[in-house]
């Protein structure tokens, strides 16, 4: 009894799952989060995020390095990617001063880094912004954008940590484990105080959410394809190889920003509609994904007939 009762219960809780993400991947759902995607111009704002990153963070970590010696981004990089040959020295020699001198950073310097490091901060309010129909502040918003640069700098330093004390264990799932709750938290902190807290706390979660589960991907997929893209690019094109791997890197993460951006105000749309008892019926649901099946094997079967009777007059010949 004990053992149907148990059947039972998963048995129910597996049918709730299905009807979960059944109502979540619906068709309309997932056309909204694409529309939000393009309203926003996705690619665009992720390649303007991936650009200011660059411009920001590569004279930033050489700056840390200069001040602190015992900070070496690229031996961070070389190790958090287990790069090896070119890719190595490409990065090595990207982060560091040439041999023989000592870095010095001037008052243009200085001013040139402060720059690129508030845009780099405005360009992430944008994001904000525009996912959530804001009127923009510009650089009105500064203040702000230097407490989350400060936030930002705290973020990379825990989640260098969790990498390199959890990063051997149980293939770096352990790792990804602890570092997806601080990425959502981070996250979300990120869209109150770039958004000079007009986003709500709840409003943020699903963006948070998804955020980290999207960065945890990013992280696993970076880490099986950045060792070649690195070693690759440098072999060819020296040190400029390097900058290029690299922004194809940032490229990758902000989109997955730019897209959990999209899909977490589109949630909390979705949760708003529910709480005002606007929910979708299942028989709705249902009927959508009928539709998407016969749509699809419609057109296979024209498909397959295309191929047939190509076939057909290619042996007639």
């Amino acid at each position: 009894m004990f053992r149907s009762s148990r059947k039972a219960d998963d048995e129910i809780n597996r049918e709730r799952l299905v009807r979960t993400l059944t109502f979540w991947l619906r068709p309309a759902f997932a056309l909204r989060v694409v529309n939000r995607f393009q309203k926003i111009l996705g690619f665009d704002r992720s390649m303007a995020l991936a650009s200011n990153a660059l411009t920001a963070l590569v004279p930033l970590s050489i700056l840390l390095g200069t001040v602190f010696a015992h900070y070496d981004a690229a031996e961070r990089i070389i190790k958090r990617y287990g790069l090896t040959g070119a890719g190595a020295t490409a990065v090595s020699s990207l982060f560091s001063s040439a041999e023989g001198t000592s870095a010095s950073f001037g008052f243009f310097s200085v001013v040139f880094l402060m720059i690129s490091v508030l845009s780099f901060a405005r360009a992430a309010q944008r994001l904000f912004e525009q996912a959530w129909e804001l009127k923009p502040l510009s650089v009105h918003n500064t203040r702000n954008g230097l407490w989350w640069i400060l936030t930002l700098g705290c973020y990379a330093a825990v989640m260098t940590s969790l990498s390199a004390l959890l990063g051997g264990y149980a293939l770096g799932l352990v790792a990804l484990a602890c570092e997806a709750p601080v990425t959502a938290a981070f996250l979300v902190w990120s869209g109150w105080i770039l958004s000079a807290k007009r986003i709500r706390w709840p409003d943020l979660l699903p963006f948070g959410v998804t955020g980290a589960a999207l960065t945890a991907a990013y992280s696993v997929g970076a880490t099986i394809y950045m060792p070649r893209l690195f070693n690759s690019s440098a072999t060819r094109y020296g040190v400029v190889g390097a900058v290029f791997a690299m922004i194809s890197a940032l490229f990758a993460a902000m989109l997955a920003l730019v897209a959990s951006a999209a899909v977490g105000r589109e949630v909390r749309d979705e949760l708003s509609r529910i709480r005002e008892g606007h929910r979708p019926s299942d028989r709705e649901v249902r009927r959508q994904w009928d539709n998407v099946v016969e749509q699809t094997r419609s057109r296979w079967r024209t498909a397959r007939e295309e191929i047939s009777r190509r076939q057909t007059k290619g042996s007639n010949q």
